[in-house]
């Protein structure tokens, strides 16, 4: 039996791979104005830029307890084996929100065979870990194979980014406002990665040039093996002209030719904001 993946929209994949690779989607909540949506169901990201750059504030919320109780309902009624690969706990609560309703399902169906996987990733990084995990499920992998690759990719994944403007950041509380100001007088762009699920600042780089060249430098330094065979994720806060610039450099510097290309969602974009450029990639110490 094919096992069921399940992941959710800060994965950035687009709407219709969920659907080719009949992946169930659990969206994200994204608010502004006096609406609710639902991620990538009832708003996409465009929407989102569009509503940032003029000025509205956007803000987020985890996954619908409910719309998780009834998906893990339905998997057990099915008499199915699932593994859901979630957005990193430490970003958003729908990985302890879905730990919570897996467990009142449990009481009704003892049975439930379900793995809930907090991948410490986001956007196109977590990703690709769904996007491997549903090749090894299509391939008919074994669920204990399926979560082996999937942990160690987990433990590799490299997410290293940049914003265009600053003041997004600053409306999360990722930057001081003044830091913000001052940055932007000066056209400083900050160099972010992820440590064991959390947003780290790295470097502060003047100019857009120069942090990209910088991003492909941090690359090759972490990658260590053979980049040419790797698949390589870009994701970009509308901004796909500079999502191409930054994959001819990488093709360039590193070789590689397998890339996947993504707008960044709305669960993720509206704290990043447009003009934002991330790359992802498994660092060397994978084997």
């Amino acid at each position: 039996m094919t096992i069921r993946i399940i992941a959710d929209s800060a994965s950035d994949l687009p709407k219709d791979f969920f659907e080719s690779e009949m992946i169930d989607l659990i969206p994200l909540k994204v608010l502004f104005g006096d609406t609710e949506y639902e991620d990538m169901v009832t708003i996409n990201s465009s929407q989102v830029y569009d509503a940032m750059r003029s000025g509205e504030v956007v803000k987020t919320s985890q996954a619908s307890p409910v719309f998780m109780k009834d998906l893990f309902t339905k998997v057990a009624k099915n008499g199915e084996t699932a593994i859901y690969v979630a957005f990193s706990s430490e970003l958003s609560g729908t990985y302890q929100t879905a730990v919570l309703m897996q467990n009142e399902v449990l009481e009704e169906y003892p049975e439930l065979d379900l793995t809930i996987i907090d991948s410490k990733c986001a956007s196109l990084g977590y990703g690709l870990v769904v996007k491997r995990a549903a090749e090894m499920a299509s391939g008919g992998a074994s669920k204990e194979e399926l979560l082996s690759v999937v942990n160690d990719d987990i433990h590799h994944m490299e997410h290293v980014f940049t914003v265009d403007n600053l003041d997004y950041l600053a409306r999360g509380g990722r930057v001081s406002k003044a830091s913000a100001f001052v940055g932007g007088l000066l056209n400083i762009k900050p160099l972010l990665h992820m440590e064991d699920g959390k947003l780290i600042p790295l470097e502060k780089i003047r100019g857009r040039k120069k942090v990209l060249r910088r991003m492909v430098e941090v690359m090759r330094d972490r990658n260590g093996f053979n980049t040419s065979g790797q698949r390589i994720g870009i994701s970009h806060g509308d901004d796909l002209a500079t999502a191409e610039a930054l994959k001819e450099m990488i093709k360039e510097s590193c070789g590689c030719d397998d890339f996947t290309i993504t707008s960044i969602g709305s669960a993720v974009g509206a704290h990043a904001g447009p003009g934002t450029i991330a790359l992802f990639f498994l660092n060397g110490k994978k084997a």
